[in-house]
């Protein structure tokens, strides 16, 4: 499963590098100004989106109202979706859930982003710069920030047997630190940023597939409840999109800057089953 990741990574930089557009002059500015411009602009950007939701207007509102209340939703039925997916864990692949495992990990997950980064950062394109600066800050804001709310909440994991509604804040011990999944915080952060550098609808829905796979196979193995996944996605997408207005700002390299296509991310939950649709 690991050559498949190295694959996904080769393809998103052959696609960054095959147009020469892609490349820009950077003057007279060296690889060691543009790695502590590049860096500056990680941790600006994790600050930035933290602040979001002080700029918060109605709509922005909606949408946290919203986000909050499927996750309150999933929450009311979290034991039902829990018994449906342990009374199908067998009829998974053991590869998928392996692959959920080895792809959530925080070192590989920052060996994936590191690589990118500094192919784009040696090979002075712009664009595969900027890629890397917003898979390394998407990660860490989205990593920090369920790090913290892990502990906070110490929600108890299904296989701990406490139920959905046993929560033990700052518990300590892994079994209280459920909500959210790490695992799809991190994987789906990745696929978000990575589905950004394609045009064609059917590789993003592949991306994004590969993408949901490690949160649901959290749940199959007993570690995450369906709401803490899906708060995961989508803390994973509103961050990636802030971070990502930030580097509009700093970098002139933009990608599928098409305001003619019309695309939306939609997760889905219901009792019987789990997942992301896209359409375009």
């Amino acid at each position: 499963m690991r050559y498949g990741i190295l694959l996904l990574l080769f393809l998103s930089i052959q696609n960054l590098t095959a147009q020469n557009d892609f490349v820009i002059d950077r003057g007279d500015t060296n690889l060691w100004q543009d790695f502590t411009y590049d860096m500056g602009n990680v941790f600006q950007g994790v600050g930035f989106a933290y602040s979001r939701p002080l700029y918060w207007d109605g709509g922005d509102a909606l949408i946290a109202g919203g986000t909050a209340a499927a996750t309150l939703g999933l929450y009311a039925i979290d034991d039902n979706i829990n018994r449906e997916f342990a009374s199908h864990r067998d009829d998974v692949p053991q590869i998928l859930l392996d692959y959920g495992n080895y792809a959530g990990a925080p070192q590989n997950n920052y060996g994936l982003s590191g690589a990118v980064y500094l192919t784009g950062l040696f090979t002075r394109n712009e664009k595969l710069r900027r890629t890397g600066v917003l898979l390394i800050s998407s990660a860490t804001a989205t990593g920090f920030f369920q790090q913290l709310t892990k502990s906070a909440t110490g929600r108890a994991r299904p296989s701990g047997g406490f139920g959905k509604s046993f929560f033990k804040p700052f518990g300590g011990e892994s079994v209280y630190r459920s909500f959210p999944s790490g695992h799809a915080v991190l994987t789906f952060t990745n696929a978000h940023v990575i589905a950004k550098q394609f045009d064609n609808p059917w590789v993003k829905a592949g991306i994004y597939g590969l993408g949901v796979v490690p949160g649901l196979s959290r749940i199959y193995d007993q570690q995450h409840w369906a709401s803490d996944v899906f708060l995961s996605w989508a803390l994973s997408y509103f961050m990636v999109e802030a971070i990502d207005l930030y580097l509009d700002r700093k970098y002139a390299q933009k990608y599928n800057n098409d305001s003619d296509k019309k695309t939306s991310l939609d997760l889905n939950f219901s009792l019987n089953s789990i997942g992301v649709s896209y359409t375009f």
